[in-house]
């Protein structure tokens, strides 16, 4: 577990947003708790994941998301030295909808 971020306060967003039951109630809870800016910019991380995954070079994630270099820099780097929360979610996703 990540201890930079581990604290009382997550622990209860995470409690919170597992009670989440569909997209339905995802977008309820997202729209209160984020600025449209700040989940943009956590749905094009999840998208600049998954286009690294697909072996997209950065001038083609950066075409197609609008994401900056250091963004898929980031990204990229979280995804081979990272906490494996993006490879996680990116495999359940591709078995769970077909998704790659």
């Amino acid at each position: 577990m990540n201890g930079k971020i581990k604290n009382q306060h997550i622990d209860i967003l995470f409690k919170a947003i597992l009670e989440l039951k569909n997209t339905e109630e995802c977008y309820m809870f997202f729209e209160d708790i984020c600025t449209v800016s700040e989940l943009n910019a956590i749905a094009q991380r999840l998208e600049v994941a998954r286009m690294l995954k697909n072996k997209k070079t950065y001038s083609e994630i950066s075409e197609e998301s609008g994401a900056s270099a250091a963004t898929i820099s980031r990204v990229n780097r979280c995804l081979n030295y990272g906490a494996d929360g993006y490879n996680l979610i990116l495999e359940r996703m591709a078995e769970k909808y077909g998704e790659k």
